[in-house]
């Protein structure tokens, strides 16, 4: 497994690196980075400066230019810097040549989102999710650097035959592994499935969202429940399933890990069966934070996502949450360009999305101060009704109330 970088008491201290191409904008470069430095507090890491390169596309041999590559050496000579933290995934030859050069520890967004994960991790189902997730991560970069493998091998025979390198030993070690993590997945894959379906026919709903949206804060209020919830990100790594009784009609909601940009490939298949309860829910709520200043940009990151892991045509009621944090930014009213989004006041977003969303209704809402939560509550209410009637059609409207009132 991955070993996280050594905590002495005190946090490493990183350099971040992000690269403007024509693919992404400096407007978007700060954006990410802003991300990137979060994602590094997770990980207790300390920034200590952003360094960007404006070029046509990363550079193949280390990512970033040599002169900006020489700046940053000597940046994190004079300051002591722990470790190098790139925005995108690097290659591993990117990486053998970037380590070489700085003699520093250098990460990648995907190898620093598995750090996290790996941090979250508490179930053994977790566990043994993202220890697949790093194992894939790992195999194609393994270097001499890689020494913890020795730890695994032990006894007599077990390093193979005579001549056999060092490197093909650990290669091997990690291809059982993987192939022991994936045969262990699949059981458990197999197990969660029979779970699923002795719940019954119980009309299903997934909280879905980017990362530290309020996802798990709102669990709580539906199910009257005391999921964990924490204002950092990937708080939540294992699906928690909660019943939940509206008026006097019953339905299960599941929480899921959160989604971020660049998620890594390697987390989205080792969380196949987490993602299952995405996949095989009736109804998604999509919860949205709308005080965070790019909200479009992480709305449409999510959907990309569920496109990608085939809920994309799920039915969908988008969630927008923290309408208590949410400030417009200043428009001069003598300005002549039309208003961003972000200088729009919540009413005239309501007005847009409400608007914007055709087949998808929406509810603005804040979770933590308990604002319009019953209006959530009966929008639910006739949207899981029309479910389960359509599931039961010999079981009567006239059985269910006209209107959900909260008892």
């Amino acid at each position: 497994m991955i070993d996280s970088l050594e905590r002495k008491g005190q946090a490493e201290k990183a350099v971040l690196v992000g690269l403007i191409t024509d693919a992404q904008d400096a407007a978007h470069v700060n954006e990410y980075l802003d991300e990137l430095e979060f994602l590094a507090t997770t990980a207790e890491i300390a920034t200590l400066k952003r360094f960007t390169q404006r070029l046509h596309k990363p550079d193949g041999h280390s990512y970033i230019g040599s002169g900006k590559l020489a700046e940053v050496k000597q940046w994190m000579t004079d300051h002591a810097a722990d470790c190098v933290i790139f925005d995108d995934e690097l290659s591993p030859a990117q990486q053998r040549n970037l380590e070489k050069e700085l003699g520093k520890p250098v990460l990648d967004r995907p190898r620093l989102i598995l750090d996290i994960f790996a941090r979250r991790a508490r179930s053994a189902h977790a566990k043994k999710q993202v220890e697949l997730a790093q194992y894939e991560y790992m195999l194609p970069r393994l270097t001499k650097l890689w020494t913890h493998l020795e730890r695994q091998r032990g006894g007599t025979g077990t390093r193979g035959g005579a001549g056999e390198k060092e490197i093909e030993t650990d290669r091997r070690i990690i291809r059982d592994r993987i192939a022991l993590l994936k045969s262990q997945l699949k059981d458990i894959d197999k197990q969660m499935a029979t779970q699923r379906g002795n719940r019954g026919k119980l009309v299903r709903l997934a909280l879905v969202g980017y990362t530290n949206v309020g996802k798990s804060t709102l669990m709580n209020i539906l199910s009257k429940s005391d999921v964990f919830a924490e204002n950092k990100l990937f708080a939540t790594l294992d699906t928690t399933v909660r019943k939940v009784v509206l008026g006097n009609l019953p339905f299960l909601v599941s929480d899921t890990v959160g989604f971020i940009r660049k998620l890594p490939t390697q987390l989205i298949e080792s969380f196949k069966s987490t993602l299952d309860e995405t996949r095989e829910a009736d109804l998604l709520l999509h919860v949205v934070d709308i005080s965070h200043h790019n909200f479009e940009e992480q709305y449409e990151t999510v959907k990309q996502t569920l496109n990608e892991i085939r809920a994309g045509e799920k039915p969908v009621i988008v969630v927008f949450n923290k309408i208590d944090a949410y400030r417009p930014a200043h428009h001069d009213p003598d300005d002549l360009a039309p208003k961003r989004v972000e200088q729009y006041s919540l009413e005239e977003l309501k007005e847009t999305w409400m608007a914007r969303m055709a087949g998808e209704e929406c509810i603005f809402i804040s979770a933590a101060q308990r604002i319009n939560i019953d209006g959530l509550r009966k929008l639910l209410y006739e949207r899981v009704k029309a479910l389960h009637l359509v599931r039961y059609p010999y079981e009567s409207d006239l059985l269910f109330k006209d209107d959900y009132i909260e008892p």
